[in-house]
């Protein structure tokens, strides 16, 4: 089995990498345009290909962890948190994006939408949120294919590691953001057709339910609602910084096919994070042994059939290399957006050398939990005042005095609950890797209170030509 699984996650790389090189448009023409296209696409994609884009970009290997121990432990009200959170920011997309791409009709990232706003300095710490955000979701999706090689196949995880990182890159550099759009099209079929086989197949070698008869998997009601909520917030607030998703905003052929993009990518996004996380109900339903630590997804396929650790395990990887596909456009992008004069091969080679020490972390195997939840409370401290330029009334200062306060309120509830302010820095750092709702409803309540009372106390003035 070892060269047959090989040779066919040899084949998926080569595949992917043939329709991303093929997708790239000609370099003929202006510098300047060569490089916008690059990291635009601008104006070229309809609503189905945006759609597709959306889910297979939000969809890595995490959702092969994350959704089924949430469904296995939490039960279906915190699943539910964790498919609107994951499928939130594509709502927010498809509602905001037209907003946005009229307000900024030659944008390429989020952060010239934050200066057009506010100014330079709040870009640059648009920009650091961002970047940070993005590593954190790179590194982790790397790691991730390492570890699910190792688990279900004798293929050395750390091989998949590099090949994954240089297929990605081999097309994302040289093609661009239309090459990750084409491949993210033909991931996402690949990754529901994969999705129905696996799963369908983990179905059938569960145990009968009606013989076991293990209640549904729950939290009293409070605490589910906490980890829905808690899973809304973060999930959402971290992917509103995602590049790769403001990327999509101006590749839309028109504000309507972006919003019909945006609500497809959603929907879709919602209905497979609770089909996978469903297996996880029903794998703790059915007294499977979930293994320590619990992996409910891949304990389905202890039992199973051996040739179905390959469709798995192209699953597996065709969920991360999507993801990585668009981060490292998005990386990409973003150099080339924060740096005037960035030529389009300079931009070329500045993704390639991140990336060197991104594979060199992923390799190590590390739990990047704890830096993804920092990052993503930094995303909350700022999401709302960002967002919030669209509206005529909204001031710089009103915005940086919301994203301070953000930054105090995701640790004045450590503070106020310990009486010590070290202690409220700490809980706002999430020791042991645990996500919890404090720090992110301070920092998301904080923000907006200060950005709304600046705002009605000294509203911006109207200007008239």
């Amino acid at each position: 089995m070892l060269y047959l699984t090989l040779a066919v996650l040899a084949a998926a790389l080569i595949l992917f990498a043939w329709i991303g090189l093929h997708a790239r448009r000609s370099d003929k023409g202006t510098a300047p345009d060569a490089l916008d296209d690059y990291c635009t696409a601008r104006n070229s994609q309809g609503a189905q290909a945006l759609g597709l884009s959306f889910l297979a970009s939000g969809m890595g290997g995490w959702i092969l962890f994350a959704p089924p121990e949430i469904g296995a432990f939490a039960g279906p009200v915190a699943l539910a948190g964790y498919a609107l959170g994951a499928a939130l920011p594509f709502m927010v997309f498809a509602w905001c994006g037209p907003a946005i791409r009229r307000h900024l009709p030659q944008g390429s990232s989020i952060g010239e939408f934050a200066q057009s706003c506010y100014g330079a300095a709040v870009r640059r710490w648009v920009a650091l949120i961002s970047l940070l955000y993005m590593l954190c979701f790179l590194i982790a999706e790397l790691t991730a294919i390492g570890a699910i090689t190792s688990m279900l196949s004798d293929v050395n995880g750390n091989l998949v590691i590099v090949a994954v990182a240089l297929t990605t890159l081999l097309y994302t550099a040289w093609g661009g953001l239309r090459a990750s759009l084409v491949t993210d099209r033909w991931q996402a079929w690949l990754l529901i057709a994969l999705l129905v086989v696996v799963g369908w197949v983990a179905i059938q070698r569960l145990p009968d339910l009606a013989i076991n008869r293990q209640p549904m998997p729950s939290l009293p009601l409070g605490s589910s609602l906490s980890i829905a909520l808690t899973l809304i917030i973060a999930v959402t607030a971290a992917n509103l910084f995602h590049q790769g998703y403001w990327q999509r905003i101006w590749a839309a052929k028109d504000g309507q096919a972006l919003g019909r993009g945006a609500l497809l990518g959603g929907i879709t996004t919602i209905l497979v994070v609770a089909v996978v996380g469903g297996l996880g109900i029903a794998a703790a339903m059915s007294g499977t042994d979930l293994g320590s630590p619990p992996i409910p997804f891949f304990a389905l396929l202890t039992n199973a059939p051996a040739w179905l650790t390959i469709p798995a395990l192209v699953l597996a990887m065709t969920l991360v290399a999507s993801s990585v596909d668009t981060l490292q456009n998005a990386l990409a992008s973003l150099a080339v957006t924060e740096k005037t004069g960035l030529s389009l091969p300079s931009a070329r080679w500045i993704i390639c050398l991140l990336m060197v020490p991104v594979v060199l972390i992923a390799l190590q195997g590390y739990s990047v939990l704890r830096l993804f939840l920092i990052a993503d409370l930094l995303c909350a401290t700022a999401v709302v005042p960002v967002l919030m330029g669209l509206w005529s009334r909204m001031t710089t200062i009103a915005a940086i005095a919301g994203c301070l306060a953000g930054l105090a309120g995701a640790v004045l509830p450590g503070w106020w609950t310990t009486g010590s302010l070290m202690q409220g820095i700490m809980a706002a750092s999430f020791p042991g890797s645990i996500p919890t709702l404090a720090p992110f409803a301070g920092a998301l309540i904080a923000s907006t209170l200060v950005a709304l009372v600046l705002v009605a106390i000294k509203p911006r003035q109207a200007s008239y030509a």
